[in-house]
């Protein structure tokens, strides 16, 4: 899923969403060791089982590799392909229903930009 999950979004995906996030902004590189499954699950209060299962998304969508005895490491051009894979789910799955919201209220570009006043 996506950086951006909301929280009625299964566990696993809002955790992978963390890592993405991590990722694109650069905390963890190419090369980079991610933090182990306990680790990750001990400071965000999941489960292990849950950690391992947002884990082995990025193994099967080849953004780490494990190294056994180790742990999982971000492979060298995974953020400009978790980017652009967060840039398309984005334009197709979350645009259409913020654009259609900022309709509703008739806000301009110019509006947004600016932001409101509190």
């Amino acid at each position: 899923m996506t950086a951006l999950s909301n929280d009625d979004s299964p566990v696993y995906i809002r955790l992978r969403g963390i890592i993405v996030a991590a990722i694109l902004r650069g905390d963890f590189r190419a090369g980079d060791q991610l933090p182990s499954v306990r680790s990750l699950a001990a400071q965000h209060g999941a489960n292990p089982l849950t950690v391992a299962k947002a884990y082995q998304t990025f193994q099967d969508d080849g953004y780490v590799e494990v190294r056994r005895g180790v742990g999982m490491f971000v492979l060298p051009g995974a953020a400009e392909q978790l980017r652009e894979a967060e840039r398309t789910r984005f334009l197709r799955d979350s645009w259409p229903r913020i654009r259609d919201h900022i309709r509703l209220l008739g806000l301009s570009a110019a509006d947004m930009l600016e932001g409101v006043d509190a």
